[in-house]
């Protein structure tokens, strides 16, 4: 039988995910990583991207979720994800997502210099959205 670690998403809202997992990759902040059982431990920004959850070493993803940003915690046994927004990424429209890129760009053309870097973070999300949007 495979090594597997407890791995946890979780949102402000509630616990979006908890199983146990071969493998996961993540989108840091420094980059994407995998962690697998007995990974140093560490504590990470996540950028907006696609976590991916593998069930089986050699498996395709059990779970693909897109996550708008957050912290991620990895120790030997268990990674936890702290996700500001997460959601399958089966759930994001393509259409509704281009829809809400040209609202922000409209938004962030006519924007005062303080609410500027609020959209530009938006943007920087719906643009991860659209790149894994079927």
């Amino acid at each position: 039988m495979a090594a597997i670690f407890q791995f946890e998403l979780v949102s402000p809202e509630k616990l979006i995910l908890s199983k146990p997992a071969a493998m996961v990759t993540v989108p840091g902040g420094e980059g994407e990583y995998g962690v697998l059982p007995g990974h140093a431990p560490l504590i990470t920004t996540v950028k907006p991207g696609v976590v991916e959850v593998f069930a089986e070493e050699n498996g395709a993803p059990s779970d693909r979720l897109f996550v708008s940003g957050g912290f991620a915690e990895v120790t030997q046994t268990r990674c936890t994800v702290l996700a500001t927004e997460a959601l399958p990424v089966e759930k994001l429209n393509r259409a509704s997502l281009e829809d809400e890129a040209r609202n922000l760009s409209d938004k962030l053309a006519a924007a005062p210099a303080e609410e500027k870097a609020h959209l530009l973070a938006q943007q920087e999300v719906v643009a991860a959205k659209l790149a894994v949007a079927a």
